[in-house]
């Protein structure tokens, strides 16, 4: 099966382009929900997490994404050592995924695809891209976060321009009809280069 990588920075719409895929019957890996479930299930990840972060970092033994947020977004160190927790392990979850799917290709939306290399594993990449100020405002009404946390967290990922040279496709989202359409058409694309074998 090929895999294809789906990316954008904090609230460019990654899962709503991922549902819209999903709903053309291709098999979605939201890389950020599993990470959630690792660090709530994995002992080994708890075990780990406690030591770089203290006891703090969970609550009732549920990790505690605010704390982890305001430890980590603000202090590169920390945020490399805790993703070198983190990203091995949901690497691993999903090749086991992987292996469970059927059809022509699958999804995997990763906020981190290039900062962490996993592009390097994917066919195909889409890159989602949305101006700064409608990203904070989706933010903002999703997450309750402030203006300055959510600049902090975009300052955290790659810019548009650095992700521009690593993406084979590019997903302007800022109208729901017209990012359909770009779904449609991409997903049109990856059946009969897939069919050709051109990926």
């Amino acid at each position: 099966m090929k895999i294809v990588g789906l990316t954008g920075g904090i609230g460019s719409g990654k899962t709503t382009i991922a549902s819209l895929f999903k709903n053309k019957g291709i098999p979605i890996y939201i890389a950020d929900e599993r990470a959630k479930k690792i660090t709530n299930t994995s002992k080994i990840v708890r075990k780990k997490i406690i030591e770089l972060l203290g006891k703090n970092a969970y609550q009732n033994q549920k990790i505690d994404r605010n704390y982890v947020a305001k430890k980590i977004f603000n202090d590169e160190i920390l945020l490399q050592k805790i993703n070198a927790i983190i990203h091995p392990k949901v690497a691993e979850d999903f090749l086991k995924w992987l292996k469970k799917q059927k059809g022509p290709y699958c999804i995997k939306e990763s906020a981190i695809l290039f900062e962490n290399g996993s592009y390097k594993s994917c066919d195909h990449t889409i890159l989602i891209t949305t101006p700064e100020k409608v990203r904070i405002q989706r933010v903002m009404k999703r997450d309750q976060l402030t203006i300055l946390e959510i600049k902090s967290r975009i300052k955290n990922q790659w810019s548009d321009d650095e992700k521009i040279l690593l993406a084979d496709t590019i997903i302007e989202n800022t109208q729901l009809e017209k990012t359909k359409d770009s779904v449609r058409k991409i997903h049109l694309y990856l059946l009969e280069s897939i069919k050709n074998d051109e990926i």
